[in-house]
């Protein structure tokens, strides 16, 4: 029995040296073809991001800022981080651009001639950082774009309208402040008016500002009791006024910069287009694509940056057929619109 017990200790021994001389399991590998573990996705490019500086008008006068706002919110979101600050006075003009440049914004936009030496200050001292301002050509750096309209030429077509439809043969206009570009709009409405009704006078009022909604329509009521049918309007917020005193009086008003037959279908007649949208969907495009180029873009009719506003129900279609005679003869360079006083000398809100 002791023979036995030691024969299958001695065999138990065995085993245990065998079974501790065996290697351990190779750790599992993948075969050579298989595919390699997926990397990390890729960080999605960072957003283009673009503020906007109102004028006074704040961002929903139904016009000039609101149409610039209007045109950012539609670029691509994926692309692009948009954002605004309204400017109640002047003194905010500096404060948002400076709040923009502190956030590290790529391009910021200012809206109107009224925010240029504001702009200019802030690019000199800022040149890596890229601005556009629109309706002011004055700025000449390597960092600015000016957006620039030939809004004689769609203030030209509504002035030819309101000769054409008015049956007083008084017509009005009103005016948000003077200055080189804001008198381009007057002295192409009253060549047009002119040249469609020469017997027609044409009433004109500087209201020098573009927020005072009371302030529009006081002047378009001045106007209407002088007798005047049809009143055009290049004033920002304040054109509302005009608006709406139009449509209380029952006659004509005709808007500025984007359609503002929103405002009053029964009376809005037309409105002189011009495409603030696009000329800031274009600036910002650039700057997503490296394509930014300082100095003057300008809009026109040949490109669609101005034009009549689609909206032209209320227009006999005998008239809508001369006015696109007329702007078609602009196109091709066999009419132009005077841009200046002494080629326009109806106008007399210069000074």
């Amino acid at each position: 029995m002791k023979k036995i017990l030691a024969l299958v200790l001695a065999l138990c021994m065995v085993f245990a040296l065998c079974a501790c001389g065996q290697k351990a399991p190779a750790e599992s590998q993948a075969p050579a073809d298989a595919p390699a573990e997926s990397e990390a996705p890729a960080e999605a490019p960072a957003k283009i991001r673009v503020g906007m500086v109102t004028d006074v008008g704040g961002v929903n006068d139904k016009s000039f800022n609101q149409g610039a706002w209007e045109g950012l919110q539609q670029l691509d979101a994926e692309a692009f981080e948009v954002n605004y600050l309204e400017s109640k006075t002047d003194a905010d003009y500096q404060t948002n651009i400076n709040t923009f440049i502190d956030e590290g914004y790529d391009l910021i936009i200012c809206v109107g001639y009224m925010l240029a030496g504001a702009t200019q200050e802030a690019a000199e001292a800022n040149p890596d950082q890229l601005f556009a301002i629109v309706d002011d050509a004055s700025i000449d750096l390597p960092n600015v774009a000016c957006l620039m309209f030939a809004q004689e030429q769609a203030s030209y077509l509504v002035g030819l309208v309101a000769g054409y439809v008015t049956e007083s043969k008084t017509v009005g206009f009103v005016q948000g402040m003077v200055s080189d570009s804001m008198n381009l709009f007057g002295i192409g409405y009253v060549s047009g008016v002119l040249d469609a009704c020469p017997e027609a006078t044409v009433l004109q009022y500087n209201a020098n500002n573009f927020g005072d909604i009371a302030g529009g329509s006081t002047a378009a009521k001045d106007m209407i009791t002088k007798g005047a049918d049809v009143i055009y309007h290049a004033a920002g917020g304040t054109g509302n006024g005009v608006i709406s005193a139009c449509g209380e009086e029952g006659i004509w008003a005709i808007g500025v910069d984007s359609d503002q037959s929103v405002l009053d279908p029964e009376h809005v007649l037309t409105s002189a287009m011009k495409r603030v949208d696009v000329a800031c969907q274009d600036i910002a495009k650039a700057v997503a694509d490296g394509a930014f180029t300082a100095g003057i873009h300008m809009y026109d009719l040949s490109n669609g940056g101005v034009d009549l506003a689609p909206t032209r129900d209320h227009i006999p279609a005998d008239v809508i057929e001369k006015v696109e005679q007329a702007k078609a003869d602009i196109i091709a360079g066999t009419k132009t619109v005077p841009t200046t006083v002494d080629e326009c000398p109806a106008f007399t809100l210069a000074e």
